[in-house]
């Protein structure tokens, strides 16, 4: 195979326009750019040009690349600022790894187990409010439900401690302007260090800042931590390789990266599977049989199509530090490469000539091709909250699904961009068919009358 010296073809189109078909219908526009372009291609629509891998062999060469050839804090810069300097998303080389090392043992899957009842009743809570009968926006009550399992499971704040209160208002604005795409705007255009933007982003992080290092310096003196299942706690128990802990501001740091990596794409991918469910009968009618069982196994395999079809992220991000083959290009220092989770994860030839339908099946029935399914990114990079959104998506599925029949309502939902997600355009907008809580207790009834 012979390796070019010349860069991928890509889009002539000014910024602004490709800025502009990016956020109202960034799928769309990968689809067309795929189309004419190929497996690799270019893109300039932020500070500096993107190159959109769709091909499995050169994501996995990207992917298995050394750490110190291709890092994602640099790639990551826009959130340095809300996230904080220490956050893991926005660190490379060493201290990436410490950080990330300080972090895994809280998501280790026998932690994540202990927090399931958790995570079922604050879904059932939020089924109660849903309205019976007419059309609603699901997304809502998906953060609703995202929010208070961060409050409950990541910060250890229960509804009866007083400062569940103090922390809801200031985190709920925040994860609101956070989702805000004209803030996304601002820092690409002027750059995450502009004055402007850091007064922003500082405006609305100041009051969540306050009462996280509150809640840090409260946690630090108590006695049970040991005791304590929340991931604050651990993180307050965790030690480095030199037994030293982690500061304040990195416990800050890291709990925004948390809240905000866990709030606003759980709620988004829960949006999305149930505007998919909703319009195939014989999958929402399974999930439901299987959430009124011990069973898991369709529910996961929702939760994985959902991502798949409709993922919360469309790209991963990585800068070169160092020039970098891959497929037949070699890529200069500092170019910013870009694994297309969309793209990949809709290859007929890698899912099937039904790769763009919904069907949860597959991941029950077939391999999942390598480097084919990237969610959650991959090498050293990927996702330490991986098993805890997806223990949370099947929780979650099987608490809604279980309690109340979901149905469609309108067309099928486009993705548009809420930040760096893509989130259906309605929100996910259905209407509660039945509660099958009064369904249950009405067979109940005849059964005794019987």
């Amino acid at each position: 195979m012979s390796v070019s010296t010349n860069l991928p073809p890509g889009t002539r189109a000014p910024r602004a326009v490709q800025m502009l078909r990016f956020t109202r219908d960034e799928a769309a526009y990968l689809d067309e750019l795929h189309a004419r372009h190929g497996d690799v291609f270019r893109t300039h629509w932020e500070r500096r040009p993107w190159y959109l891998l769709a091909h499995p062999d050169a994501i996995s060469q990207v992917f298995k690349a050394p750490p110190s050839v291709v890092h994602a804090g640099d790639a990551n810069e826009i959130l340095a600022n809300p996230l904080g300097k220490h956050s893991v998303l926005v660190l490379d080389g060493a201290e990436h790894l410490r950080q990330r090392r300080l972090l895994l043992p809280a998501f280790h899957g026998d932690k994540l187990r202990i927090q399931r009842e958790t995570m079922r009743a604050v879904a059932e809570a939020q089924v109660e409010r849903m309205p019976a009968g007419q059309p609603f926006s699901l997304r809502p009550h998906a953060q609703a439900i995202a929010l208070a399992v961060i409050l409950e499971v990541v910060l250890g704040v229960g509804r009866s401690d007083q400062r569940h209160t103090a922390l809801e208002e200031p985190l709920d604005e925040f994860l609101e302007w956070f989702a805000d795409t004209k803030h996304l705007f601002a820092a690409l255009i002027l750059g995450p260090e502009n004055a402007f933007v850091r007064r922003q982003q500082g405006r609305i992080s100041g009051p969540v800042d306050e009462q996280l290092y509150a809640l840090i310096r409260e946690r630090r003196g108590a006695g049970d931590l040991e005791e304590r299942e929340d991931v604050l706690s651990m993180l307050l128990l965790a030690r480095d390789e030199d037994g030293e802990p982690m500061s304040d501001a990195e416990l800050r740091d890291e709990l925004v990266t948390l809240i905000v990596a866990g709030h606003e794409t759980t709620a988004t991918a829960l949006a999305w599977a149930f505007e998919r469910l909703t319009r195939d009968p014989a999958s929402l009618r399974r999930l439901e049989d299987e959430s009124r069982t011990a069973e898991a196994e369709f529910a996961e395999a929702v939760g994985k199509e959902a991502l798949r079809l409709r993922p919360v992220l469309m790209n991963v991000l990585r800068t070169l530090q160092e020039p970098l083959e891959v497929g037949s290009y070699v890529f200069p220092k500092g170019a910013v490469l870009a694994p297309s989770i969309y793209l990949v994860q809709r290859r007929p030839e890698l899912w099937g000539a039904d790769a763009a339908e919904f069907r949860p099946g597959r991941f029950l029935e077939e391999d999942v091709p390598g480097y084919a399914w990237i969610p959650f990114g991959g090498g050293v990079r990927r996702c330490i909250g991986a098993a805890f959104a997806q223990m949370e998506m099947e929780v979650v599925l099987r608490a809604i699904a279980g309690n109340v029949h979901l149905e469609p309502v309108g067309a099928e939902e486009k993705p548009v961009a809420r930040f760096i997600t893509a989130s259906p355009a309605r929100g996910g907008e259905v209407r509660v068919g039945r509660r099958f809580a009064a369904d249950r207790a009405s067979d109940e009834l005849v059964a005794i009358a019987g």
